[in-house]
């Protein structure tokens, strides 16, 4: 695969359960404590993520976990048993509040926070839970833990040199994937333009090391091994100006994800939309955010903090959606 192999499983991929184990009606909605909705819509969207939920709700981790002070999977499997086994119909979510700064140092309580941002360091506080006391890993190692085998992947970047034909292969690990959206009208339009060739030349060429020269290339990025949860991040906010980018943009529900993979085989690898996050609003700072997650009964609900309510898929399919989670 010319990637290295896993020294170590850090857990075992066939433990990993795709479809929820137990079915019961929705949990809780959450309370906003001060501008929490960005980490209400987030936690919200992680909490409806099956093979998550699973492993949560079983309480493996903490009966086995050894860490001292923080641990970003205990404050995570307390939520989630919180929310899905309470008979209130909106709780406080304190328990992850309380250590928001312990998630990102620049996170600050009563500070309105991008939503994507919240989720990557979040997701990234779970992984370096997984990973404490396993120091000396390799990288193929440090990407079998299970936050990884939820939610990772690997991208490849292919670089051919147009004078030689010479092929130089990098691969990079990824928890989710931003996605241009200034020149589509579709997450399949964006994907295709994530993995559209793009020519390096003049300035820009490419040192070949076999034709030992710079070169004309072509560069092109494929999916090389797909997550089990692929989370789709459209990218709404100008990196440089702040403003958020309005339009529709158009999301199915069942998502073939084959065409965008190194190895094109013409298999079908079908993914299933189950959560979309929403902003409303102008920047990614200011304005609100919420979400509508699949549950395990199989509907789909809205939940607008402290607000859970029955929707169906028509309104989840016409959202203007800035975060989309598929599961296989």
């Amino acid at each position: 695969e010319g990637m290295a192999p896993p020294q170590r499983i850090l857990f075992p991929p066939e433990k990993i359960c795709m479809a929820w184990q137990q079915t019961q009606r929705p949990g809780a909605g959450l309370h906003n404590l001060g501008n929490t909705c960005f980490l209400n819509s987030v936690l919200q969207c992680l909490t409806y993520t099956p093979p998550l939920a699973n492993y949560l709700l079983s309480r493996e981790h903490s009966r086995s976990c050894h860490q001292q002070g923080f641990c970003m999977m205990c404050v995570m499997e307390a939520h989630v048993n919180e929310v899905l086994h309470s008979s209130a119909s909106a709780i406080q979510p304190w328990t992850v509040v309380n250590v928001l700064t312990r998630i990102g140092e620049h996170f600050q309580l009563g500070m309105q926070e991008d939503a994507h941002e919240f989720l990557r360091y979040t997701v990234e506080a779970m992984q370096r839970a997984r990973l404490s006391g396993s120091s000396d890993l390799d990288i193929s190692s440090q990407a079998t833990t299970i936050v990884h085998q939820i939610f990772g992947g690997s991208l490849r970047s292919r670089v051919t040199c147009l004078s030689c034909k010479a092929i130089s292969d990098t691969y990079e690990a990824f928890l989710d994937i931003p996605l241009d959206i200034k020149a589509v009208s579709s997450l399949n339009e964006a994907l295709e333009d994530f993995v559209k060739p793009e020519q390096l030349d003049g300035e820009n060429g490419y040192k070949c090391s076999k034709c030992e020269q710079l070169a004309t290339a072509s560069k092109r990025l494929t999916i090389h091994r797909s997550s089990n949860v692929l989370t789709v991040c459209l990218k709404r906010f100008d990196a440089f100006s702040g403003r958020k980018i309005s339009k529709v943009v158009q999301y199915p529900e069942y998502l073939d994800l084959g065409t965008y993979m190194s190895q094109a085989a013409g298999e079908p690898l079908l993914y299933s939309l189950y959560a979309v996050l929403v902003h409303e609003g102008y920047g990614c700072q200011r304005g609100h955010y919420y979400c509508f997650v699949k549950a395990s009964d199989g509907r789909w609900y809205k939940m607008n903090d402290a607000s859970v309510g029955l929707c169906d898929i028509k309104t989840v399919l016409c959202q203007r959606a800035y975060l989309l989670f598929y599961a296989r």
